[in-house]
Protein backbone atom coordinates (compact mmCIF):
# COMPACT_ATOMS: atom_id res chain seq x y z
CA UNK A 1 0.00 0.00 0.00
CA UNK A 2 1.09 3.61 -1.16
CA UNK A 3 0.30 5.88 1.82
CA UNK A 4 1.23 9.12 -0.99
CA UNK A 5 -1.68 8.19 -3.03
CA UNK A 6 -5.38 8.80 -1.99
CA UNK A 7 -6.36 5.15 -2.25
CA UNK A 8 -3.67 4.20 -0.34
CA UNK A 9 -4.34 6.64 2.38
CA UNK A 10 -7.93 5.44 2.18
CA UNK A 11 -7.10 1.95 2.59
CA UNK A 12 -4.35 2.05 5.34
CA UNK A 13 -6.88 4.45 7.28
CA UNK A 14 -9.92 1.39 7.16
CA UNK A 15 -8.02 -1.13 7.61
CA UNK A 16 -6.73 0.25 11.06
CA UNK A 17 -10.33 1.69 11.74
CA UNK A 18 -11.42 -1.30 11.17
CA UNK A 19 -8.80 -3.20 13.70
CA UNK A 20 -10.00 -0.86 16.11
CA UNK A 21 -13.70 -1.52 15.43
CA UNK A 22 -13.34 -5.47 16.47
CA UNK A 23 -11.16 -5.07 19.13
CA UNK A 24 -13.53 -2.19 20.88
CA UNK A 25 -16.10 -5.30 19.66
CA UNK A 26 -14.34 -7.42 22.12
CA UNK A 27 -13.63 -5.00 24.73
CA UNK A 28 -17.43 -4.45 25.27
CA UNK A 29 -18.50 -8.02 25.13
CA UNK A 30 -15.71 -8.94 27.57
CA UNK A 31 -17.07 -5.81 30.05
CA UNK A 32 -20.34 -6.90 29.41
CA UNK A 33 -19.81 -10.81 30.43
CA UNK A 34 -16.44 -11.10 31.75
CA UNK A 35 -16.01 -8.61 34.20
CA UNK A 36 -13.41 -6.71 32.26
CA UNK A 37 -12.05 -2.91 32.93
CA UNK A 38 -13.67 -0.46 31.25
CA UNK A 39 -11.42 2.27 30.83
CA UNK A 40 -9.86 -0.13 28.22
CA UNK A 41 -13.10 -0.23 26.20
CA UNK A 42 -13.29 3.90 26.79
CA UNK A 43 -10.40 4.56 25.68
CA UNK A 44 -9.81 2.45 22.37
CA UNK A 45 -13.63 3.88 21.76
CA UNK A 46 -12.42 7.89 21.89
CA UNK A 47 -9.19 6.00 19.77
CA UNK A 48 -12.13 4.41 17.28
CA UNK A 49 -13.86 7.16 17.22
CA UNK A 50 -10.92 9.75 15.38
CA UNK A 51 -10.36 6.83 13.30
CA UNK A 52 -13.99 6.73 12.31
CA UNK A 53 -13.54 10.66 11.60
CA UNK A 54 -10.27 10.16 9.91
CA UNK A 55 -11.53 7.64 8.10
CA UNK A 56 -14.86 9.58 6.68
CA UNK A 57 -12.54 12.32 5.79
CA UNK A 58 -10.57 10.17 3.44
CA UNK A 59 -13.67 8.89 1.68
CA UNK A 60 -14.75 12.54 1.53
CA UNK A 61 -10.74 12.96 0.01
CA UNK A 62 -10.94 10.01 -2.33
CA UNK A 63 -14.83 10.75 -3.87
CA UNK A 64 -13.68 14.42 -4.96
CA UNK A 65 -9.97 13.08 -6.28
CA UNK A 66 -11.22 9.97 -8.35
CA UNK A 67 -14.62 11.52 -8.97
CA UNK A 68 -16.58 8.42 -7.47
CA UNK A 69 -20.29 8.64 -8.21
CA UNK A 70 -22.43 9.01 -5.03
CA UNK A 71 -23.59 5.50 -4.60
CA UNK A 72 -19.61 4.48 -4.65
CA UNK A 73 -18.89 7.37 -1.73
CA UNK A 74 -21.77 6.44 -0.37
CA UNK A 75 -20.44 2.23 0.42
CA UNK A 76 -17.07 3.60 1.28
CA UNK A 77 -18.84 5.46 4.20
CA UNK A 78 -21.78 2.93 5.37
CA UNK A 79 -19.01 0.00 4.98
CA UNK A 80 -17.20 1.51 7.56
CA UNK A 81 -20.78 0.90 10.16
CA UNK A 82 -19.95 -2.88 10.13
CA UNK A 83 -17.29 -4.64 11.98
CA UNK A 84 -15.55 -6.33 8.98
CA UNK A 85 -17.24 -4.29 6.45
CA UNK A 86 -13.69 -1.94 5.64
CA UNK A 87 -11.51 -4.84 5.32
CA UNK A 88 -13.74 -6.49 2.57
CA UNK A 89 -14.02 -2.75 1.10
CA UNK A 90 -10.62 -2.94 0.82
CA UNK A 91 -10.57 -5.56 -2.04
CA UNK A 92 -12.17 -3.25 -4.48
CA UNK A 93 -9.88 -0.43 -3.62
CA UNK A 94 -6.96 -2.35 -4.08
CA UNK A 95 -8.26 -3.38 -7.53
CA UNK A 96 -9.00 0.69 -8.22
CA UNK A 97 -5.70 0.92 -7.69
CA UNK A 98 -4.06 -1.41 -9.47
CA UNK A 99 -5.86 -0.42 -12.15
CA UNK A 100 -4.85 3.15 -11.79
CA UNK A 101 -0.97 2.29 -11.22
CA UNK A 102 -0.74 0.56 -14.25
CA UNK A 103 -2.22 3.83 -16.70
Amino acid sequence: MNFSSVLGRLRIIGLIEGISYIVLVILSVGTRFWDWPVEYRKQVGMLHGLLFVLYCGAVLHAWIAHKWTFWRALLAGLVSLLPIGTFVFDASLRKEQEALAQK
